[in-house]
């Protein structure tokens, strides 16, 4: 059984940037698509992000240009760059195998000054 766990959530300034990790464990993820979600208080979950098992990358138009998915499948793992934050971005961020009820436990992402 395939596990997700984020980090690298934290309080940050507008303008600001944090990088999130999403390490996956029980399963190889590089033949999936993987995306990132979040959800804000009082808001249904929002797709963010999502990348290819060919490392093609699709983004929100909320943060087309500002944040950047990756992956390093050496490390089975998935990132989410967020530079330019602004507070509307503060959520709760997960990770998420595209398409499965795969989910991380989330993490915290505050922009505020």
């Amino acid at each position: 059984q395939v596990q997700l766990v984020e980090s690298g959530g934290g309080l940050v300034q507008p303008g600001g940037s944090l990088r999130l990790s999403c390490a996956a464990s029980g399963s190889a993820i590089s033949g999936n698509t993987m995306a990132w979600y979040r959800q804000a208080p009082g808001k249904q979950r929002e797709y963010v992000a999502k990348i290819t098992s060919g490392n093609s990358p699709n983004y929100a138009a909320s943060v087309e240009g500002r944040f950047t998915i990756s992956r390093d499948n050496t490390k089975n793992t998935v990132y989410l760059q967020m530079n330019s934050l602004k507070p509307e971005d503060t959520a709760v961020y997960y990770c998420n195998i595209l398409w499965t009820l795969h989910w991380g436990q989330g993490i915290q992402v505050t922009v505020s000054s």
